[in-house]
């Protein structure tokens, strides 16, 4: 199993171009089944995840050939409306074929999902979206059976802004008879780009980036070809880490998207120069401390929660973190704490005493973002940090070690 060294204490300087945004390319390959030739997405991050919905779609009966970020996906054939539990267990995003399947075949088994081990996220508000919209739902040996005649368009309102459910009943309700509104829907940028790539097919989506989504459903959707944006997670990761360490400049981003991060990270003390679709990190020589409480787009995110602490344990003062979005979503503490952080969790909030340096240590990453946040740590610490499980990074971070050692990290990767 492969793990990730770091020699920490070395600034950081250069340019960074950040790939596209794996929240985003997910839906956007799911919603592919729902044409009927050959859809091209370019700027695809060549993650773990995104290879596993590729095998998705493949064994789905859709033919897909990617190379150097562009991805093509034939789903001329797609002729079998089930995803099993050896792919949809490795990665909850599987979960949003659910959706399109359901709309082209009237029918679709997919197996609960998997994925991190943190946090319950129940998939109830995609169940009773497509009860709405007329489909039975049955559960059987741990797969979700969902059977429609005739999807019809409702109106669902959502009790809190799941961007995994918005997704999932969008994709189903572009092929219902009449009208869907989504109420309380999510916001997010990649909704937004997988509605436009829904309207680019042939849909008829409006309301786009608002807490009402109305979609009036169409006969037959076509083929399109989208670039996926730039991934503001793997932005707020490398923002953070010039905080901490160093001027970065990153390229290939959209600063729209960011905006409760720039203006939290200035809080502490850096300053951010933009310039056309790109951001600068000048860091302070001290860290203020800053509180944050996380929410749904367009607050602070929670996949950034992790990160955020990783910088305040070493912040000039102490600081709350609470996260509003997952209440359990703070397994990189304890390894923190490895690293010489003085931090406690009460219910979903880390209080942080900032110390003066982090020591490298041993420590096992349990998710995507607890990864990134080690890493951060690892930087930061004196001597060396050894992470491990990195297995986790590697499912939404493009070649994360490449691009910290091009702008001066002392990191590599070790094989077992």
């Amino acid at each position: 199993m492969d793990k990730i060294i770091i020699e920490g204490g070395n600034s950081l300087s250069g340019k960074v171009t950040i790939s596209g945004a794996k929240n985003a390319v997910l839906p956007i390959m799911a919603a592919s089944i729902l044409g009927n030739g050959e859809s091209i997405i370019t700027r695809v991050p060549d993650l773990r995840d995104t290879r596993t919905m590729i095998r998705l779609l493949e064994i789905i009966g859709s033919v897909c050939r990617f190379s150097d970020g562009k991805l093509t996906i034939d789903s001329a054939s797609v002729d079998n409306p089930e995803a099993p539990y050896e792919l949809v267990k490795t990665m909850r995003a599987s979960f949003y074929v659910m959706g399109p399947l359901l709309a082209k075949f009237g029918e679709v088994r997919v197996s609960l999902p998997g994925g991190c081990a943190w946090g319950p996220r129940p998939v109830d508000f995609h169940l009773r979206g497509f009860e709405k919209l007329g489909a039975e739902i049955i559960l059987e040996s741990g797969y979700i059976i969902a059977k429609a005649n005739n999807l019809k368009g409702a109106e669902i309102s959502f009790d809190f802004p799941s961007v995994g459910a918005t997704g999932n009943i969008l994709m189903a309700a572009v092929l219902a008879e009449g009208k869907t509104i989504i109420r309380n829907a999510a916001k997010e940028p990649e909704i937004v780009q997988l509605c436009e790539f829904l309207n680019l097919m042939g849909a008829d989506i409006s309301g786009i980036g608002s807490s009402n989504i109305i979609v009036e459903g169409v006969e037959s959707l076509e083929s399109a070809k989208i670039d996926i944006i730039p991934d503001r997670i793997e932005a707020g990761t490398f923002l953070i880490a010039g905080a901490l360490l160093g001027e970065i400049t990153l390229e290939n981003v959209n600063k729209n998207h960011l905006l409760s991060v720039v203006l939290k990270l200035k809080d502490t003390g850096s300053e951010i120069v933009e310039s056309g679709n790109s951001l600068t990190i000048l860091p302070s020589d001290i860290i203020n401390p800053v509180d944050i409480q996380t929410a749904v787009y367009p607050g602070f995110p929670t996949d950034l929660q992790a990160q955020w602490v990783a910088m305040m344990s070493i912040a000039k003062g102490s600081s709350v973190i609470t996260d509003n979005v997952y209440n359990d979503r703070f397994s990189h503490i304890p390894e923190l704490n490895r690293l010489g952080a003085k931090i406690k969790v009460d219910h979903n909030s880390a209080w942080i005493k900032g110390v003066v340096s982090l020591k490298g240590a041993q420590v096992m990453s349990t998710d995507i973002r607890a990864s990134a946040a080690l890493i951060i740590g690892g930087l930061v610490a004196d001597g060396i940090t050894e992470v491990q499980r990195v297995y986790h990074i590697d499912r939404g971070y493009e070649k994360i070690e490449e691009k910290f050692s091009a702008i001066g990290a002392k990191i590599y990767r070790e094989s077992a």
